[in-house]
């Protein structure tokens, strides 16, 4: 199977169990989930889906030599997604990403109840093995530490949003190398703008006001149309346009849809005050300390150079915004 990326450019997949999880109806259905939620009616709107990123992560960590079990484990990460990626910790909760556990909470049951676990049996793979992240440090880690989920979706939105180019990408990649189970920059230089591009598309896309309006309003979308049972708890495991397409059926008999619909293209004015506000919004912010060499021995950005301890204090933080809509 010949596989275009638009970071990794032409990659040839041979491997039988990779090509058979990769057809999966469980890896087809992430095609159809945004990779961000539901950007297409805003401002900074790249069409990008879950299916992408998820094969990115597989390509990054086949390029770095991970066991064929990490890269297992690497395209399958995303594979419980509901529709609209991460809005489902705002329509599953009371309303906060703080966090964005729901995904990795429901993982294993969805794992375990798809196709997979008959997929990874035939080829002699270990299920509890593939789903335990202790196993593939390269893989997953806690922030602010790189993994290469992390690596593909930053670098990924970078290019996406034009912080970088090809050749920027490639220029980190290049840098970048895989050594003890550990990410490693081969400088400081090319770790330190890594992190500060990472910094910069969190702040203005991944915990940004933008993002806030969006998981609200698509929360409360979907909320109110699985109370009015327009969907079920299982519609929310196909795909964005078959979610929206249902929803879309009662629109005409409904005044409150249609101005929570509105809400979510955008069509509503809103302000963002927390002296005067009627809901608040928590989003997840991410930042990243990442390790490089440097005058003969390991060490992070944050010990090199000491303000980006404070900045990564800061960018721990969950970002809060007090929303009222004003239509």
């Amino acid at each position: 199977m010949q596989y275009l990326d638009q970071i990794y450019g032409e990659n040839e997949i041979s491997e039988p169990v990779i090509l058979e999880i990769i057809a999966s109806p469980e890896m087809q259905r992430l095609k159809g989930v945004d990779q961000y939620g539901y950007f297409k009616h805003y401002s900074f709107s790249v069409k990008r889906n879950r299916f992408e990123h998820s094969m990115g992560v597989y390509l990054l960590l086949k390029r770095y030599g991970a066991p064929l079990e990490e890269q297992i484990a690497g395209l399958i990460h995303d594979i419980s997604h509901p529709v609209f990626s991460h809005a489902g910790d705002y329509y599953f909760s009371s309303g906060s990403g703080a966090e964005q556990k729901h995904q990795d909470n429901s993982f294993e049951g969805y794992i375990k109840n798809s196709s997979l676990p008959e997929i990874l049996v035939k080829y002699n793979f270990d299920l509890e093995y593939i789903l335990d992240d202790k196993n593939f440090p390269l893989k997953e880690n806690e922030l602010p530490d790189l993994c290469a989920d992390r690596i593909d979706y930053s670098l990924r939105d970078m290019l996406a949003y034009k912080i970088i180019n090809k050749d920027g990408a490639e220029y980190f990649l290049n840098y970048l190398k895989a050594e003890n189970n550990q990410w490693i920059f081969e400088d400081f230089e090319s770790a330190q703008k890594y992190a500060k591009f990472f910094r910069d598309a969190n702040k203005k896309y991944y915990c940004g006001l933008p993002a806030g309006l969006m998981f609200k309003a698509v929360g409360d979308y979907i909320k109110y149309s699985l109370d009015k049972k327009y969907i079920s708890a299982d519609d929310l495991y196909t795909t964005d346009e078959e979610v929206l397409e249902k929803i879309s059926q009662h629109l005409k008999e409904d005044e409150k849809l249609q101005y929570l619909l509105d809400r979510m293209d955008n069509k509503i004015e809103y302000k963002n005050d927390p002296s005067d506000f009627e809901e608040k919004v928590v989003c997840k912010s991410r930042i990243v300390d990442p390790l490089c060499k440097y005058e003969g021995e390991i060490k992070r950005v944050s010990e090199i150079n000491p303000d980006w301890q404070k900045v990564i204090q800061e960018e721990m933080k969950p970002k809060e915004y007090f929303l009222k809509f004003l239509g």
